[in-house]
């Protein structure tokens, strides 16, 4: 009728179903009975936040020279760690290098933050910093897939996955996960898979690792073949015949997956390109995250982006910015990495302050570790498991604080420790969620996100 073969609907049917879904074609009861997976749903209390923004800076930055001051780093310099208390013989080898960075005290809070964040240090009061955070190994493979699974012995599902599997998403013509330049390397696509949840719950990538968030594009989303109308007559065929297989296999959640994948892959050819054209944005707003300069354009734009997905009702996003693993050069290299990504950060929390959107926008900063405060060499710090920073701003976080510590010297968790685990548990419970009953059946056995562990830090919530 529509100049469709059984060849076609192979080419369309990604996930191999097409071909038994020539059994026959849906009931209109079968279709009344979909439910889209992707629909908003209940949280299990009263959320702080509606949506999380995060900023993965990959590489493991490093936390003495940013938001963790340690005045016993210049009080001890050049002395290696073991000579001045037990137990830090696992510095062995190194020497305490001070910051060369200068730490203030910022807002009415005094939070003491790194010069290296003129911009950023504005808003102190509205900054939650983790400084006990700690997780289990200092390899950035490893370290990178339990920040966002939770795990790194097994494939398990991403915290955006997980996030959208317990809410849903509120624009059904978008990702509710989006994550921007993903890391190639380094568990790749596992960082924003769904593992065993259905596929639906997966993140979307757009851009690569290495390359200009200006030139992203999201993969075969235009249809060079067929127009939009010939396109819906096209996929309504598809998806009645699906939906009667769906009829027949009730519990398949693969075929779930599909039929909701095709409708909102048809959705996102105009809305996705669209939310990305910034040119309707002020020139004003621009300059502010630093578009069209140098240091600051890249991240700048995926800054901006995550604003205007979240405005529009994306659930999760990711924004990523590399090279923060330096082992040497790491006053040229850290300080470029922040020039990078300070205005741009202010700009996005000044953004969604103004627009009212920041006291239901959790944002996070941080990476997969941090860096060792004693140095084998006399420009670089090594990798740190054991203690480090991250930082959240809005979402129902209270601004101006400090929760955790390592010790004097930078080198462990010692107060309120927080783990990964823990990350994760609050993270679920300032959007609503208990991270003991977001559970998945899979194998016999109920998942989550924080397997047997994880505590919520109520203390930093409002």
């Amino acid at each position: 009728m529509f100049g469709i073969t059984r060849r076609d609907v192979l080419k369309t049917t990604s996930c191999g179903f097409g071909y038994l879904a020539f059994a026959g074609l849906a009931t209109e009861a079968a279709a009344a009975n979909f439910s889209n997976p992707l629909s908003p749903k209940q949280p299990h209390f009263t959320p702080r936040a509606k949506r999380v923004i995060f900023m993965c800076m990959r590489g493991g930055p490093s936390h003495v020279d940013t938001f963790d001051y340690k005045p016993m780093l210049e009080k001890h310099a050049g002395k290696e760690p073991g000579e001045l208390a037990e137990g830090l013989n696992n510095q062995k080898g190194r020497k305490l290098m001070p910051s060369p960075w200068k730490f203030r005290q910022h807002g009415e809070s005094g939070l003491p933050i790194s010069d290296a964040y003129p911009h950023l240090s504005q808003h102190a009061d509205n900054l939650c910093l983790l400084n006990g955070v700690h997780t289990d190994l200092p390899n950035h493979p490893q370290a990178l897939v339990q920040l966002h699974t939770g795990q790194f012995q097994f494939v398990r599902p991403s915290v955006g996955s997980w996030v959208l599997y317990g809410l849903g998403t509120e624009n059904q013509n978008l990702p509710g996960f989006i994550t921007m330049k993903p890391p190639a390397r380094l568990g790749g696509a596992q960082n924003y898979g769904s593992a065993f949840l259905p596929a639906v719950f997966q993140g979307t990538a757009i851009g690569e690792s290495g390359k200009s968030i200006n030139d992203a594009k999201i993969g075969n989303i235009a249809n060079a073949r067929w127009a939009s109308d010939a396109q819906r007559k096209q996929l309504d065929l598809v998806q009645r015949m699906n939906r009667n297989l769906q009829a027949r296999h009730e519990q398949n959640s693969q075929i779930e997956g599909v039929i909701e994948s095709y409708e909102l892959a048809f959705r996102m050819q105009s809305a996705v390109p669209q939310l990305m054209d910034i040119s309707d944005e002020t020139e004003s707003t621009m300059k502010a995250y630093g578009i069209g300069e140098k240091d600051t354009d890249d991240f700048g734009r995926q800054c901006l982006l995550a604003r205007r997905f979240a405005e529009a009702g994306v659930r999760y996003i990711e924004i990523t910015h590399e090279g923060w693993d330096n082992h040497s050069n790491l006053k040229q290299r850290l300080g470029t990495n922040a020039l990078q990504t300070d205005r741009p950060m202010a700009a996005l929390l000044n953004d969604l302050k103004m627009r009212g959107m920041l006291e239901e926008t959790l944002v996070m900063w941080g990476g997969e570790f941090g860096r060792t405060p004693a140095a084998r060499r006399d420009d670089g710090r090594d990798h740190n498991a054991t203690g480090f920073s991250m930082w959240m701003a809005g979402g129902g976080v209270k601004g101006g604080m400090r929760y955790g510590a390592t010790d004097e010297f930078g080198i462990s968790a010692a107060v309120d420790k927080f783990h990964t685990h823990d990350l994760h548990a609050t993270t679920l419970h300032l959007l609503g969620l208990n991270h003991e009953q977001l559970t998945y059946r899979y194998a016999g056995r109920d998942f989550r996100l924080t397997d047997v562990y994880g505590n919520v830090a109520d203390s930093i919530i409002v």
